[in-house]
């Protein structure tokens, strides 16, 4: 069994927290802000509804002492989204942590991003493609979990492996990849969000959010972006030599859609009715992740490796172009660019030189 530092308490981490405890793992939670912590503090724990059973899982160490988190730790847990991955980066420079860093997830070039942020004091690092779980906090001190991922992806940078064994020692579902251009080209978000983001804009400021994500707000019009977006993905994928799966198929597996429906190829009915997302509602105002970290944490790196390997990506460049339009202040500038992907001056060849790690396709430690 594993002692591990989750660093994060929105719905992810505190998800983490009830999962891992109850498979027997020693959990410490760490938020950078002590007033998202203080909740969870007073009831000693987290209440946990869902795919996860109702109850409340009590934990030893909750802490807003990064320096305390990580005491006696095998592995440090990165359940945060990218917005937050400089603050940790630096976090981590600062209680000079060398044990293994597993980002969950670690969106589209997370772990290449920390590496680049960290310099020479990287801690070995590997990333999953999804966060492990659907979740939502509907109080501060509880999560509701609408879904487990049945499988996901994972990899390491070169140096990291150790952080890719104990990725799959927490997370028996992780599949092992050859790089973390693979899982970082299968994050679904990168595909999922940006297309109902853009067009449901006006939806959006209107109500409030008062309609359905993806059950609403995937319209046949809006699912037809969807499969140009993904056609995209598919080749830039290909280019660096991954066949990766359809955004259906990588959906069923992480079962966020039904198996039934993805086998039918309905891209909106699928994505609508999925029991995991079907009752999420849409971002309140433009200023959500949906468009602060999916564009610019996710179509943006997209971009930057499509350019890289040679592929025209005209969907994805429009959608970037629109929504850094659309949100004040944009989207792009303070996203993935070559520069914080570490990946400047970097041919298609450089770039896998960068990323190739030597782990294997097994599982477990």
């Amino acid at each position: 069994m594993a002692t591990v530092a989750i660093l994060g308490a929105g719905a992810g981490g505190a998800a983490a927290a009830v999962e891992l405890t109850a498979a027997g793992h020693a959990v410490s939670l760490w938020n950078r802000s002590p007033a998202t912590l203080e909740p969870f503090r007073a009831a000693g724990g987290v209440r946990h509804a869902g795919a996860l059973g109702h109850g409340f899982t009590a934990l030893e160490r909750i802490t807003p002492s990064l320096a305390e988190a990580l005491e006696g730790a095998d592995v440090a847990l990165v359940c945060l989204p990218a917005l937050a991955h400089d603050a940790v980066a630096d976090a981590l420079l600062e209680a000079r942590a060398e044990l293994p860093v597993v980002l969950n997830p670690g969106h589209t070039g997370g772990a290449l991003h920390l590496a680049a942020r960290m310099g020479a004091a990287a801690p070995p690092l590997a990333e999953l493609s999804t966060l492990t779980y659907v979740a939502r906090k509907p109080e501060p001190d509880a999560v509701r979990v609408t879904g487990v991922a049945g499988r996901v992806r994972g990899a390491c940078l070169p140096g990291g492996e150790t952080a890719l064994d104990w990725a799959c020692e927490l997370y028996p579902s992780v599949r092992r990849e050859r790089d973390v251009l693979a899982t970082g080209l299968a994050n679904v978000n990168l595909v999922l969000h940006p297309p109902a983001a853009v067009l449901g804009a006006a939806w959006v400021e209107a109500t409030g959010g008062a309609f359905r994500f993806y059950a609403d707000g995937t319209t046949p019009a809006v699912a037809r972006v969807i499969a140009a977006l993904d056609a995209e993905r598919l080749a830039v994928a290909r280019a660096f030599g991954h066949e990766l799966d359809p955004l259906l198929d990588e959906m069923a597996a992480i079962g966020t859609v039904e198996p039934g429906a993805a086998a039918e190829g309905d891209l909106r009915r699928a994505i609508a009715e999925g029991e995991a997302n079907r009752v999420i509602q849409a971002p309140g105002s433009l200023a959500h992740r949906y468009y602060t970290e999916d564009f610019g944490y996710g179509v943006l790196p997209f971009c930057v490796l499509a350019q890289i390997a040679g592929v025209e990506t005209p969907v994805a460049r429009a959608l970037l172009e629109l929504a850094d339009t659309l949100v004040e202040g944009g989207v792009a500038a303070a996203g993935l660019d070559a520069e914080r992907l570490g990946l400047t001056g970097l041919d298609a060849a450089g770039v896998l030189e960068r990323v190739r790690a030597t782990a294997g396709t097994g599982g477990g430690r």
